[in-house]
């Protein structure tokens, strides 16, 4: 069996925002069980406390990331770190979710910076960079609510809608420079907290609520896997993957369609 069908990704460096913790853990994972070097990068030093134990592949950068000098700081750390990124996996994110009316302004803005202003900033931070090596991948990690309507998702959708739609822009307008941009949208996905929660019945009554009702939408009758998102991404990073851009891969187990 060949290195590159062992190691798809030997030699490529990649940054994953939000990389500690949930689906970026098992992204993070992915990439390095594939062959590349990752920089995992975090909103605060805590959160990159007991991830992948590579040193020589695995860094971390702490920072806030939906300002322009942070990113720009974890794009000179990678660049640091191992010489060069070919691959941006914009993963950070989570919101507050709740009915649209009971939203404050700390949350709304919570929500909208966590999921839409990292992505803009780590983007517009990352493509100058790529464009200079000749090309690369932009997966970003969007929603599948942003299709099905989950209820009290509103806010948390226009901040994920505005991912989708900022990845096919960019991606028209990058193709000629060989930098692929796409999106991996999954559905109600079990994360490491989310199933402590469950176990301890600490999931308040109405986010348990919505959670079933996001299963109930999926055909296959059950909530997606970390490793199932990071599989789909570590395939958009791939170089045989260069032909695909501007796309946004459902994992949502048949939620939606087409």
């Amino acid at each position: 069996m060949s290195t590159e069908t062992t190691a798809p990704l030997r030699g490529r460096t990649a940054i994953v925002t939000g990389g500690a913790t949930g689906i970026g853990a098992a992204i993070t994972r992915r990439l390095l069980d594939d062959g590349a070097r990752v920089l995992v990068a975090a909103r605060s030093q805590s959160e990159l406390e007991g991830g992948p134990g590579e040193a020589d592949r695995c860094r971390g950068f702490a920072g806030d990331l939906a300002d322009p000098d942070g990113a720009r700081a974890m794009l000179a750390s990678a660049i640091e770190a191992f010489g060069g990124v070919d691959i941006l996996v914009n993963n950070a994110g989570g919101g507050v979710i709740r009915p649209t009316l009971e939203h404050t302004e700390k949350s709304l803005q919570a929500t909208v910076n966590n999921n839409l202003w990292t992505t803009i900033r780590c983007c517009l931070a990352v493509l100058p960079h790529l464009c200079e090596r000749g090309g690369g991948r932009i997966v970003n990690i969007g929603a599948e609510s942003v299709r099905n309507g989950l209820r009290d998702h509103a806010i948390y959708n226009a901040a994920k809608g505005g991912v989708h739609g900022l990845t096919t822009g960019l991606a028209r307008e990058f193709a000629p420079q060989g930098v692929t941009v796409n999106v991996v949208a999954p559905s109600y996905v079990v994360t490491p907290s989310v199933e402590q929660a469950q176990r301890s019945g600490q999931i308040p009554a109405a986010l348990a609520r919505v959670l079933d009702e996001a299963v109930a939408l999926i055909p296959m009758g059950r909530p997606g896997e970390v490793a199932e998102v990071a599989a789909a991404v570590a395939f958009l990073a791939r170089e045989d993957a260069g032909f695909v851009t501007g796309q946004v891969i459902g994992v949502n187990g048949g939620s939606s369609m087409g």
